[in-house]
């Protein structure tokens, strides 16, 4: 489970910018392509924030989708499976989004 020490990144970069201020409110933006599952960075914040400024923190997580771009017919279209193909039937696509790990805002209390 790497969301276990990817989540500890999260925490950790939180608290470290944060200082000793108490954080109520933490947004996340993983990509349906990031290879994290959601609900297992939540479970993991609870588990990694205990004891930290963050305890009790509510998390809120955005799931953009993925973006990609097919290198044969040139199409742009949305996927939720990195191994995805066009609608032209090529697998030769570029992926462009979907992949992120951001935290976009932190809430003091």
């Amino acid at each position: 489970m790497h969301e276990l020490s990817i989540t500890q990144s999260v925490v950790d970069a939180v608290t470290r910018r944060m200082g000793d201020a108490r954080v109520r409110r933490v947004r996340l933006e993983v990509g349906k392509l990031s290879g994290l599952v959601p609900d297992a960075v939540q479970f993991c914040f609870e588990v990694v924030a205990a004891g930290t400024t963050c305890e009790g923190a509510l998390v809120e997580i955005d799931e953009p989708c993925g973006h990609a771009l097919c290198r044969t017919c040139g199409s742009a279209f949305e996927t939720g499976d990195i191994l995805a193909l066009c609608d032209c039937g090529s697998a030769d696509i570029a992926v462009e989004g979907g992949r992120e790990l951001r935290i976009r805002e932190v809430e003091l209390a």
